[in-house]
């Protein structure tokens, strides 16, 4: 029996972003699965007991809430080494890539992506400082790695210097929620959120990397020479937004056929995913991209960003751009748009495509690196 400790910080009900993704769906396989290990969720903040996946786990809230980025080194340096002592730990886990460099209980670290060492600019002063002189060291004083694709994998071999037999590669899954839906379904669904007008759909934080503002630049251009009525239905939390990107909208003809969405649940996200007429996904840099996959698994056909992870994870079944050119965006969504054959063969691949995915997988591969790291 080993006693396993992990980073739980990123299950806050309600506000599961991709990481905190991963976490929900990895952990509630992995504890259910091997009764006979102990784990300690350790939370920085007041928890649901729905993360509570298992009679084998024990939770623990342990503050400072890491609701900034001052606050990571308290946190990871003193309050959970402490932890690690107290209980007899013999492995940290900590599915968000932060590790404790104090203290000698063997850390996994899951590495997501490295977008802060390429683009430093897309992050605010504090948090580049912090991520970019710690996760090198973190990187260095991890036991095992796991990431989500071959391409991360490489970026910390060739950024960090990381020895390639460290990195274990565990791809995401998606929400099995995640489905097509009935004609008729669609109808509706495109009536409460659009009109009733075909729409294309961005999914994602609004946060510089995901390259929203090229994207509605790229869709005004397509509308001022196409007369397609179709609609951008803009899904996410706007944790990033400036004047000028509303003066972008607001000036222009079209502005009422771009609809901000917000946060959704997952039940209303895979109706808007599996009623759009395709994703649009264009992200800067990408660890992996988790809606490129929810998408293929609606039959919803996908135009996303020939850079990073994500040629790897469409595999063939999408319609690649260049995230930098604002035609090449446009013109993939004229390509698919006058195009029936050309978008019915990408659902058909999309749905392909997803088959080589799952949270099972995920999880499997996660446990075995878990148990490496044990050995």
């Amino acid at each position: 029996m080993a006693r396993i400790a992990v980073n739980t910080r990123l299950l806050q009900e309600g506000k599961l972003e991709g990481i905190g993704w991963f976490t929900y769906e990895t952990l509630r396989r992995i504890v259910k699965s091997h009764p006979e290990h102990e784990f300690l969720f350790i939370f920085d903040r007041p928890f649901s007991n729905k993360f509570i996946f298992a009679n084998n786990v024990k939770a623990i809230y342990a503050g400072p809430p890491t609701r900034h980025v001052l606050l990571f080194i308290p946190w990871f340096d003193f309050v959970v080494p402490r932890l690690l002592r107290k209980h007899k730990i013999d492995l940290f886990l900590s599915p968000d890539g932060h590790i404790p460099l104090r203290g000698t209980t063997p850390s996994l670290a899951v590495i997501h992506d490295i977008n802060f060492h390429h683009h430093p600019e897309q992050v605010p002063f504090l948090v580049r400082k912090y991520y970019n002189f710690f996760f090198p060291r973190f990187a260095r004083k991890a036991k095992k790695i796991v990431t989500v694709s071959e391409f991360t994998r490489s970026d910390l071999v060739d950024s960090y210097k990381i020895e390639r037999t460290k990195i274990d590669v565990a791809y995401n899954g998606c929400n099995e929620i995640f489905k097509p839906i009935p004609e008729e379904d669609k109808s509706a669904i495109k009536a409460k959120y659009s009109g009733g007008s075909e729409y294309f759909l961005f999914v994602g934080l609004i946060i510089p990397r995901k390259n929203l503002p090229r994207l509605i630049e790229a869709y005004l251009s397509f509308r001022e020479k196409s007369k397609n009525p179709i609609k951008l239905l803009v899904v996410g939390e706007k944790k990033w937004w400036d004047s000028k990107n509303e003066e972008l909208i607001s000036n222009s003809p079209f502005k009422n056929d771009i609809v901000f969405l917000g946060r959704l649940s997952a039940e209303n996200l895979h109706e808007v995913v599996a009623s759009a007429y395709a994703l649009t996904f264009v992200p800067l840099f990408e660890g992996f991209g988790i809606p490129v996959l929810e998408a293929f698994a609606c039959g919803t056909p996908v135009i996303t960003s020939n850079t990073t992870s994500l040629p790897e994870v469409a595999g063939g079944a999408a319609l690649l751009c260049n995230p930098y050119e604002i035609d090449s965006i446009s013109e993939a969504m004229h390509k698919l748009s006058s195009n029936e054959e050309l978008r019915n063969s990408l659902i058909s691949k999309g749905l392909e495509r997803k088959k080589a995915f799952s949270w099972d997988k995920t999880a499997s591969i996660l446990w075995t690196s878990i148990e490496n790291s044990l050995g």
